[in-house]
């Protein structure tokens, strides 16, 4: 399930696209004030945000530049939703990093069908980086980022977070796992899956609390 942080000040608005999106099977969360956007990033990252520009305690696009310039939160899928209509400030937006625009008012079906864009798109990004909330993973630099800080994990470990992260939400068996990433022939226990897990959730500190362990049956990363 994927997590979207609606950022909107107008209670109405937030209301209605919390409801709508819920409905359509995403996990929301919604912020009136930037502040309280901020403090949320800290806990979780989303999967998608929807920012309003024009917010009570900061302007929605210096939010976006913040977002922007973090190594950790650079490629964030954001929506802009703003009341303002003028061509300038959709280019502004668009320059700034968005990855869509949305102009109030909009219809529900819009909104539905841009978010399932996007996330379609980020989703099936040939740059092969992955993210789960605050873990971000670079496959082509064999990288591993926790809020922002370098994770050192070992080879095994790193497998296994991307065997996780690229499974979000499934339950993945001890024997799979062994299979895709100790190999077929692998002939040890299969309590070694335990010790690495362990490791690695050490590792990604609050972070790991997000790999859970499945009795009698293996593990699952989600946030629930």
């Amino acid at each position: 399930m994927s997590l979207i942080y609606i950022v909107e000040d107008d209670k109405n608005i937030l209301e209605i696209e919390s409801f709508a999106l819920k409905n359509s099977g995403y996990d929301i969360r919604g912020f009136s004030l930037a502040k309280d956007f901020y403090y949320a990033m800290e806990d979780f990252l989303p999967d998608l945000i929807l920012l309003d520009i024009m917010l009570p305690d900061e302007d929605g696009l210096n939010i976006l530049l913040k977002l922007r310039n973090n190594p950790t939160t650079r490629k964030l899928p954001i929506i802009l939703v703003t009341a303002k209509t003028s061509e300038i400030d959709k280019v502004k937006g668009l320059d700034f990093g968005a990855d869509d625009y949305m102009t109030k008012p909009f219809g529900v079906m819009e909104l539905i069908s841009r978010v399932k864009a996007l996330l379609r798109r980020s989703q099936n990004s040939d740059d092969k980086i992955y993210q789960f909330h605050n873990i971000l993973m670079d496959d082509n630099k064999h990288m591993v980022t926790v809020k922002g800080e370098i994770c050192e994990l070992t080879y095994k470990e790193y497998e296994l977070l991307k065997l996780f992260i690229t499974n979000t939400g499934m339950v993945i068996s001890r024997d799979l796992i062994l299979e895709r990433v100790w190999g077929t022939d692998f002939e040890g226990e299969s309590r070694t899956i335990d010790m690495h897990i362990k490791n690695l959730r050490q590792k990604l500190k609050d972070s790991g609390k997000c790999i859970k362990t499945i009795r009698n049956v293996g593990y699952v990363m989600n946030m629930e």
